[in-house]
């Protein structure tokens, strides 16, 4: 059997601005906030010896339900079908810029910058819109790489959202980066589109996943110190509250949809969990015995804590998600393993360079720690780039090929690119 062709870049179909989220209309495509506040880990850590309000809807969603002057009549089934994504950095496309990653920093990287521009400068609106240096809402986020779910694709989420900014304002939803709760601007959708699937990605940030990153860094750096065990307590503490927001989420859009009209049945929504951005100790192509880990690959982490974030954390979270699923009637997408060999530092990929060109079958899916941010900004750190964006992308679509309330897991194929992606029972 031939090799499969090589990931084609995205087309740009026209693409409607709603606010600061874009509405792709795939007849004539939108758009994951990882932000990292700098906390003074002195004074909460304890040393160890160890290895080594309310806001109004944005103007332009007024223009969404107007589609021109007429507004269109409340209810489903009144526009065209939509897909919609809501929620956090992790499925709004953050990091979605990178097409691997490259230590080169001249010209466009080696090619891994999509952000380049003929004049050798960088533009990261080329990929985020509107949206760079806040929502990090890209143009290859999931709802537009699963393709052909929906006649057109919303993208209402944000690169560091939390529960409360998923919640309607009368319901203690909190306004976020200049905009209205997305519950509401799910309102304005659900009014002048025919939903058909809602995909969410939620309770990372409330359960502080960028400060356990960065704490666990720190150690590998600073401290010559495990995170684990310190890390794991806190997790353990603040997973319950976590889930009950995750829960309410949920409850939220329910809300939002019956009260556009809709029956539970006429739409689904697709709670996933998150892929590993780092691989196990073992699989680790760098020793971490030397700088090597920091200073090359971007994945300042020791094998001790590597191995608790894949196999304990990771899976902790996801477990735990599928509940609230489960729960509530939903689908679940179990995204744990779907960057499996694919992440950053992982034996079975390269970074690019000028002998190993960025492809999607050998190349990292995730994006490096770039601690100085010579290359772009550090909230794009450990999330799914451009290659794990078309991955994921494909995964809902398979997903949604599934009865509504399914349980399922997702794949890469090794050696692959997108398209390789697989559905597997979830854990």
């Amino acid at each position: 059997m031939p090799p499969a062709p090589e990931v084609p870049p995205l087309t740009q179909p026209r693409t409607e601005v709603v606010g600061d989220f874009r509405v792709a209309d795939r007849r004539s495509s939108a758009v994951i906030g990882f932000r990292k506040a700098d906390k003074d880990r002195a004074a909460r850590r304890r040393v160890r010896r160890s290895a080594g309000a309310a806001m109004a809807l944005p103007l332009a969603v007024t223009a969404l339900l107007a589609g021109g002057a007429t507004p269109a009549a409340a209810g489903p089934g009144t526009g065209p079908t939509a897909v919609v994504s809501m929620g956090d950095s992790y499925i709004s496309g953050e990091a979605g810029r990178w097409k691997g990653n490259s230590l080169t920093n001249s010209g466009s990287r080696v090619g891994t910058d999509r952000a380049w521009t003929s004049g050798g400068a960088y533009d990261p609106s080329k990929v985020y819109g509107t949206t760079a240096g806040g929502c990090h809402r890209s143009d290859s986020a999931e709802v537009i790489s699963a393709g052909g779910i929906a006649e057109t694709a919303v993208n209402l989420a944000c690169s560091g959202a939390t529960s409360q900014n998923v919640f309607r304002a009368a319901n203690g939803g909190v306004a976020f980066k200049g905009e209205a709760p997305q519950a509401d601007q799910l309102a304005a959708v659900a009014a002048s589109r025919d939903v058909k699937v809602i995909a969410l990605s939620i309770g990372g940030n409330d359960l502080g996943f960028a400060d356990i990153i960065k704490d666990c860094a720190y150690d590998f750096v600073l401290w010559g110190s495990y995170c684990y065990d310190d890390q794991q307590y806190g997790v353990d503490q603040k997973i319950d509250a976590v889930m009950a927001g995750v829960g309410k989420s949920v409850d939220e859009i329910r809300a939002v949809m019956r009260g556009a009209g809709y029956t539970d049945s006429s739409y689904r929504i697709v709670l996933q969990s998150y892929p590993s951005p780092i691989p196990r100790g073992a699989e680790n192509r760098y020793t971490q015995s030397d700088w090597s880990r920091l200073n090359t690959g971007g994945c300042p982490f020791w094998n001790r804590d590597s191995d608790w974030a894949r196999d304990s954390l990771v899976p902790q979270i996801a477990n735990r998600i599928k509940q609230v699923a489960t729960a509530k009637g939903v689908q679940f997408l179990d995204l744990r393993d779907m960057l499996q060999g694919r992440e950053v530092c992982a034996k079975a990929s390269k970074q690019v360079s000028s002998s190993a060109p960025a492809s999607a079958r050998t190349s990292e899916w995730a994006r490096w720690i770039d601690n100085n941010e010579s290359q772009g900004l550090i909230q794009e750190s450990m999330h799914p780039n451009y290659f794990g964006q078309l991955a994921v992308g494909r995964c809902l679509s398979l997903a949604v090929a599934q009865p509504a309330n399914s349980t399922v897991g997702c794949r890469n194929t090794a050696g692959g690119d997108h398209t390789g992606m697989y559905l597997t029972p979830a854990s």
